[in-house]
C-alpha cells in the first residue's frame, strides 16, 4: 500500500534528501516550504515526479497557524489522506548571546519549535480519526550538546525532543508513534555555519567516529524507519545521527 507524507521545508538540504528518499520507498509526498523557496521546491518535485511518485507542492510558512492548518489541509485532499508528518523546517542564524536579539530569538523559536508544534496540531484531527500516523520530528544534536554562537538555535531544538516525548504519551493511544531524528554536523547551506573554515572542517572530521562529515542522505535512512511500520512500537525517542560524536 503506497504511503502518503507531508515533508516541511522540503526545497534544499536534508528536507530534499527525505522527498527523494521516501520517494524512492513508494511514498506519494505532499512538500511544503516558504515562498522564497518555490523555485527550488519545484524542482524537488520534479525529481519526486521523476521517480514516479505523485507529488503536490504547498508553500506555507510554518510559524504561522493559519499556514500550517492550509498546508495539513491541502495534502489531505491533494493526497486523499496523509500517513507521515516529517517537521523539518527549520533554521539558524550564528549569534552570540551578548549580541542575540529578541528577535532573532523569537524567529528562531517561531519556526523550529513552535512550527513543529503547529503543524502537529493542525494533521492531529485527520491522523486521530484514522487511527494511524508516523510523526518524525527533524531536531539537532545541538539540543544534545550546542555550540557557541547556537543557544538560541540548541533551546530551540531541545523544546521539539521535549514535545515529541510528551507527543507520543498523548498520540499513542491512536496509532500514532512520535519520534525525532538529531542530525549532526550535516554539509548543507544550514550545515555550513558550523564548517566556517577548513580548521572546523577537520575539528569535526576528528571527533566523529566514522572521520568523515555527514550528507543529506545519512539522515534518510532513519527518517525512513521512524516513518515506516517497522518501527511499530518505537515512539518518544530522539536518535542521534551524527557519524559518533555525542553517546547518550
Amino acid at each position: 500500500m503506497t504511503r502518503h507524507a507531508i515533508i516541511t521545508g522540503a526545497s534544499r538540504g536534508i528536507g530534499r534528501a527525505i522527498a527523494l528518499g521516501l520517494a524512492g520507498r513508494d511514498y506519494d509526498l505532499a512538500l511544503n516550504d516558504i515562498a522564497a523557496q518555490d523555485a527550488a521546491l519545484k524542482q524537488t518535485a520534479e525529481e519526486v515526479r521523476g521517480l514516479g511518485r505523485r507529488c503536490v507542492t504547498i508553500l506555507g510558512d510554518v510559524s504561522k497557524l493559519d499556514d500550517c492548518r492550509g498546508v495539513a489541509a491541502e495534502a489531505v485532499s491533494g493526497l486523499g489522506h496523509v500517513d507521515v508528518l516529517v517537521n523539518n523546517a527549520g533554521i539558524l542564524r550564528i549569534a552570540m548571546i551578548e549580541d542575540l536579539t529578541p528577535e532573532i530569538w523569537d524567529q528562531t523559536m517561531a519556526v523550529n519549535g513552535r512550527g513543529v508544534f503547529q503543524m502537529t496540531q493542525a494533521l492531529l484531527p485527520h491522523l486521530k480519526e484514522r487511527r494511524y500516523g508516523r510523526i518524525v520530528n527533524i531536531a539537532s544534536l545541538a539540543a544534545r550538546t550546542g555550540g557557541p554562537g547556537q543557544s538560541h538555535y540548541a533551546a530551540s531544538k531541545s523544546a521539539v525532543v521535549g514535545f515529541t516525548r510528551v507527543s507520543s504519551m498523548e498520540f499513542g493511544q491512536y496509532g500514532i508513534t512520535v519520534n525525532a531524528v538529531c542530525p549532526g554536523i550535516i554539509v548543507t547551506e544550514m550545515g555550513m555555519n558550523n564548517l566556517r573554515d577548513p580548521e572546523r572542517v577537520a575539528h569535526f572530521e576528528k571527533v566523529t567516529d566514522l572521520h568523515r562529515l555527514g550528507q543529506p542522505e545519512d539522515v534518510v535512512g532513519p527518517v525512513a524507519f521512524f516513518a515506516s511500520d517497522d518501527s511499530a512500537f518505537v515512539t518518544g525517542q530522539a536518535l542521534n545521527v551524527d557519524g559518533g560524536i555525542f553517546y547518550s
